[in-house]
């Protein structure tokens, strides 16, 4: 390995600990609390190393956004799902509740996280990641098997009713659930009963 290359490869593996410490802190102590020299002590790396990498901590939020919602995007392929309009729908949110429930913390960060917002463009993973939604909506409402509504609407609130149940079973102890603890299969659920809605009558 050349000198150029191992450079690369010890700046690459320095953006990765960056990364893996800003998340984990951003999770625990929450993003007003978190500076760029929090995330530099925690890898014991100076601040001047962080800004090597990152403009400020906006940008180091915008780059794991950017990674975890690639990641969604990836599960959410709809080459992977089948024909029928409905059950590509059906199939479309529990790969969604899928990759929440095995990437919980990722999850959290995501969704969860108070920090500053700043709108998706159009060519970021998380843009695209409604988009499958939403193209998927469209379809099942061109094949006249939804109801005449507002696709943006109609994609809104499968999004919202699958998002609800993965955030309680991400975050609630079974314990905490009303009753009883939760169903097994709540989001499988969830998910039938949130397209059922907008089914054509």
């Amino acid at each position: 390995m050349g000198i150029t290359e191992r450079r690369e490869r010890e700046k690459e593996e320095i953006r990765r600990k960056i990364l893996d410490a800003a998340r984990e802190l951003f999770m625990t102590e929450g993003y007003d609390k978190v500076t760029m020299r929090r995330v530099a002590d925690a890898i014991e790396y100076s601040p001047t190393t962080i800004y090597h990498h990152f403009e400020d901590k906006d940008d180091l939020v915008e780059a794991l956004c950017h990674e975890d919602f690639a990641k969604l995007l990836e599960a959410l392929d709809p080459a992977q799902m089948p024909a029928d309009p409905i059950e590509r729908l059906r199939q479309l949110g529990l790969a969604y509740a899928r990759f929440a429930l095995q990437n919980p913390n990722q999850y959290r960060f995501m969704f969860l996280t108070p920090r500053e917002e700043h709108p998706h463009p159009e060519d970021s993973p998380g843009y695209q990641s409604f988009g499958v939604v939403r193209q998927m909506v469209a379809d099942a409402k061109a094949a006249g098997r939804l109801r005449d509504d507002d696709v943006d609407a109609m994609a809104q609130t499968l999004w919202a009713c699958v998002h609800g149940a993965v955030c309680l079973v991400t975050t609630f102890r079974p314990e905490q659930f009303p009753c009883v603890p939760p169903a097994p299969d709540l989001v499988e659920r969830t998910v039938d009963a949130s397209i059922r809605g907008l089914l054509k009558e």
